[in-house]
């Protein structure tokens, strides 16, 4: 395997989850937002059970494993799923992707108070406040936003901030278990539907049809396969690398959106992105330093 096989395969990582959003907007036309959650992990659930048997894995065992998988899937998926779905019934797939590229300075955040190995330094304080700016910037409070797309973009923020909690908790309590990254995804997406299929119950809705084609793309794509590339980029190019890939989600997204469904895209959205993208980055120290002869 050359050092370099991962690249094709973070690329259709970044197709596919920046094609996400869109699938999202075309789901929710049909589905209520809490159908289109339980479809997609329950499709993804799937999948990765599918992938297990045929690799002959076993899924994760023992009661304290499954517990922190209960938390990872409520915040990692059946909470900001389900935000995401509601929130696109009233902003653009363009902006909801937008929203989801906050989710690195969110992550910075929580892993700064959660995680010891990751203290406040005054490169992460600078970082940390230039992404808050970034965030402004993109919910655009000079501008007059109606009730319902400000709570769109509030839905799609907490989504961001619920993956921003589930990352540096996984990494704090699961991470370093033997099992196999594909087995913790497995139980994680087998959880999710659990809880999402209770609450699908008491509000979801009875559709006279399913939108078959947006519906695989989300669960099977976007959430089944997706997982398992997810697992061979860490494994090939390191956890570091494989996390970039939220640097290109939004540019995928923004494109599908704009040439798909024919959505509008304001100036300070991809700017207040960017923002937040950079100020992440030199949090990190990815960003090339300047030195002076």
């Amino acid at each position: 395997m050359t050092e370099l096989s991962w690249r094709p395969r973070f690329a259709l990582l970044a197709l596919i989850w920046g094609s996400s959003f869109l699938s999202i907007k075309v789901a929710v036309d049909v589905l209520a937002p809490v159908d289109v959650a339980f479809v997609r992990v329950a499709l993804g659930a799937i999948v990765l059970v599918a992938a297990l048997a045929a690799t002959r894995q076993p899924l994760p065992a023992g009661r304290r494993v499954w517990g922190h998988l209960f938390v990872i899937a409520l915040f990692g998926n059946s909470i900001p799923f389900f935000l995401l779905a509601e929130g696109e019934t009233r902003i653009s797939s363009v902006l909801a992707g937008i929203w989801n590229a906050t989710t690195p300075l969110l992550v910075l955040v929580v892993a700064t108070f959660m995680l010891p190995d990751e203290r406040p330094t005054p490169r992460r304080v600078v970082g940390l406040l230039a992404g808050f700016a970034g965030v402004l910037v993109v919910l655009g409070p000079w501008r007059s936003l109606g009730g319902g797309e400000l709570a769109g973009q509030l839905m799609c923020l907490g989504a961001a901030a619920c993956y921003g909690f589930a990352f540096p908790y996984t990494r704090r309590f699961v991470a370093a278990r033997p099992d196999s990254g594909m087995a913790l995804s497995a139980g994680q997406l087998i959880w999710s539907s659990l809880q999402l299929g209770i609450v699908t119950l008491f509000i979801g809705s009875a559709p006279s049809h399913l939108p078959l084609l947006a519906m695989l793309a989300l669960g099977v794509l976007g959430t089944g396969v997706a997982y398992i590339l997810n697992y061979a980029i860490v494994r090939m190019a390191g956890a570091t690398t494989a996390s970039t890939v939220t640097y290109l989600v939004p540019v995928v997204s923004t494109a599908l959106g704009i040439a798909v469904l024919d959505e509008r895209l304001e100036w300070n959205q991809p700017v207040g992105a960017a923002l937040v993208l950079a100020s992440v980055a030199y949090s990190e120290g990815l960003l090339p330093r300047v030195t002076r002869r």
